[in-house]
């Protein structure tokens, strides 16, 4: 879900990701999916497809499994940094992954089949405005956009009544221990970033300290953790009353308790921050490549992508006819991504943040 992208890392930034990346999350990278094992039918009949948790509707994938009379087998992540690990650490298996832009420039060179456009047909309701935004890929020759997006944050009314629309409510220490933010180092350093004044690409290692010292002495102190895998089911079962979040995961934990529904504020900040970029991206080792076409070409069917915008309270961002065929309402608007900023390939000067997340603010977590 978050990231965008100019162009792929030199050997130092990709050596650089991988030692900070791989051993911190090696428990998940080591495990290759039972389902990849799975029996039945064969190889030509399965897409095995990696995304983000709350990412694709169950009805969704059971329209393109009884079109096609095929199987999906569907993995999760809970972060960029997960997937590229465990692909890195040898989870091969998949047909398709869901990077966010500036991973697609990371994985495009060695680890991405080069898009057949001829195949996919829908690629003409992508909306322009967003393939000029994906400076990572803007031809679309190894990643077709899947969402355009940002994270926001999810307050429950009923217990914080009068807030700040701002990344400052991270501040308060009167909400110690009901608040998480993501644990995501782009994000929450690009949110640091952004309510300092500074670009959530900076450089400047003044300028990283400085959004390192605010998320320390300010936001962490309050936090009960970092946590990008159960904040929508923590939320919604009221432990948590702020959360730094992805819409569509509180929409799709909370969407059948109708009072918390009612109390449930989600909004992007206005003082901007990073946005991303998701895509749809055929790995070169996947074993069933024109499956994977016809997948992303479904998708990109209007009524498909408005089932999908409207099952998790979506804009629909990326596919112009699908607005069209939208019918729900969205926990926000095209416009107020209008703004935001993209993170871009940092190069070597990736390592500023990486030092900052894992020796200083998630230090000892």
């Amino acid at each position: 879900m978050p990231g965008s992208i100019t162009s792929g890392p030199g050997i130092n930034e990709e050596t650089e990701l991988k030692k900070n990346i791989v051993f911190s999350i090696v428990l998940a990278v080591l495990i290759v999916p039972v389902s990849l094992f799975a029996g039945g039918r064969s190889a030509r009949d399965k897409l095995y497809i990696y995304n983000w948790s709350y990412y694709t509707p169950e009805s969704v994938i059971e329209k393109f499994e009884n079109e096609y009379g095929v199987r999906v087998i569907y993995d999760e992540f809970a972060s960029n940094e997960e997937m590229y690990a465990k692909l890195m650490s040898g989870g091969s298996g998949y047909d398709i992954v869901f990077p966010s832009g500036d991973f697609v420039g990371i994985m495009k060179k060695d680890m991405l089949e080069r898009i057949n456009k001829s195949l996919i047909p829908n690629l003409k309701n992508i909306d322009p405005a967003v393939l000029q935004k994906a400076t990572y890929d803007p031809n679309m020759e190894y990643s077709v956009p899947y969402y355009w997006g940002a994270a926001g944050i999810a307050v429950n009314t009923a217990k914080v009544p009068n807030y700040e629309k701002d990344w400052s409510i991270f501040g308060r220490s009167d909400l110690r221990g009901r608040m998480t933010m993501l644990d995501d180092l782009r994000e929450v350093l690009g949110n640091a970033l952004w309510h300092l004044g500074f670009s959530v690409n900076s450089t400047s290692p003044e300028e990283v300290k400085a959004a390192k010292d605010l998320i320390n002495s300010e936001w962490k102190p309050n936090l009960t953790k970092f946590d990008s895998e159960s904040f929508g089911k923590s939320y919604a079962n009221g432990d948590f009353w702020v959360v730094h979040a992805f819409a569509e995961v509180v929409y799709e934990e909370i969407a059948d308790d109708e009072e918390l529904m009612k109390d449930t504020v989600f909004f992007i900040p206005r003082r901007n921050g990073p946005a991303y970029i998701d895509n749809m991206c055929i790995l070169k080792k996947g074993k069933n490549k024109e499956l994977a076409h016809k997948f992303i070409n479904f998708i990109h069917r209007p009524e498909i992508y408005a089932e999908f915008c409207d099952d998790f309270g979506l804009p629909s961002t990326v596919n112009i006819p699908a607005r069209q065929y939208k019918q729900g309402p969205s926990w926000y608007q095209i416009e107020d991504l209008a703004d935001r900023e993209l993170p871009v390939d940092l190069g070597s000067a990736m390592a500023l943040y990486t030092d900052a997340w894992f020796n200083s603010i998630r230090a000892g977590n």
